[in-house]
């Protein structure tokens, strides 16, 4: 069956048609774009106007994508911004009325369990494995065996967009600012996530925008390469190193390194940290980055996605 999947996210809108057959995920087309539906949401606890109109411009470019691909099914996946946004019922309504999309919110244990699905159900091992998705105003940490359902799963309220409103004020960011936003990286960690957990992991794979994004500036791809992405090893030496890089230039000079989309450069810094403390945190001295996600998860279970009560 062929089908089109899309994330509302809150830092990007994006879109996977694929082919799925025999467990197996044939990508056909992807879109990414970067659409920070999730602007504000932290201090106002409501969705920008400005922000979903950006979101509907993305939408509406990708409604025309799956017409013309001929997708059988649409399924549609909303989380952070709009799960904390007072406004996100009226969001989805203008989505269903404008596009015929009708978007499930999920909560964060779905969210986990169709990402780690995604990140790995294509390996042939089964080695305990995090899956690291950071996302823009929230972080999953999904640990498990591959082919199996999660054995621990939380949802964080870190993000780079959100932990970039709430810390970085100058640009470039202060060391004061990145150290405090650090701290605050550790203490949700530490606090969310038992040792017993984190010591028993023996493998990381890294999805979504920011460890991307960091794998690419390592490769110093230009233009981006997904197959170049997939599957490369992102030691935490060489995190630390382009962490160190972003946090030193001024966001003008951040939009011009090799490997990053320039609507990344605002909100890297802060997702950069939280990579490279994860990394820490877990003692992972490198993590697999990976194209597959919870795109991928959301094709290959269809509409047994679970959404939110109520």
């Amino acid at each position: 069956m062929r089908v089109a999947v899309l994330d509302l996210g809150t830092n990007s809108t994006r879109l996977l048609v694929a082919d799925v057959h025999d467990g197996k995920v044939e990508e056909i087309d992807r879109r990414t774009t970067i659409t920070r539906l999730g602007q504000g949401v932290d201090e106002t606890g409501r969705l920008a106007d400005e922000a979903m109109e950006r979101v509907y411009g993305a939408v509406a470019e990708y409604r025309a994508i799956i017409d013309q691909l001929g997708a059988e099914k649409v399924l549609a996946v909303a989380t952070s911004a709009v799960r904390d946004a007072a406004n996100g019922d009226e969001f989805r309504e203008a989505l269903k009325s404008r596009f015929g999309i009708r978007a499930e919110v999920i909560p964060g244990e779905e969210e986990a369990r169709l990402t780690f699905l995604g990140a790995t159900s294509a390996r042939p091992d089964d080695d305990p494995t995090l899956v690291l998705d950071i996302g823009g105003g929230s972080t999953e940490f999904v640990v498990g065996r591959p082919r199996e359902d999660p054995s621990f799963h939380v949802s964080t309220r870190l993000g780079s967009v959100r932990q970039t409103e709430r810390h970085i004020e100058h640009d470039p960011p202060s060391p004061d600012e990145v150290t405090r936003l650090a701290e605050e990286v550790r203490q949700i960690i530490a606090g969310e996530i038992p040792p017993k957990v984190r010591q028993d992991v023996q493998r990381g794979i890294a999805v979504a925008g920011t460890a991307t994004s960091l794998a690419a500036i390592a490769q110093e791809l230009e233009p981006y390469d997904p197959e170049k992405v997939h599957g490369f090893r992102l030691l935490r030496a060489e995190a630390e190193r382009i962490l160190a890089m972003l946090a030193a230039v001024p966001l003008e000079k951040r939009e011009q390194i090799k490997g990053l989309n320039p609507a990344r450069a605002p909100t890297i810094v802060a997702g950069a940290v939280i990579l490279v403390e994860a990394m820490r945190a877990f003692d992972l001295e490198e993590m697999e980055t990976s194209e597959a996600d919870i795109l991928h998860g959301v094709a290959l279970l269809g509409t047994s996605v679970v959404p939110e009560s109520g």
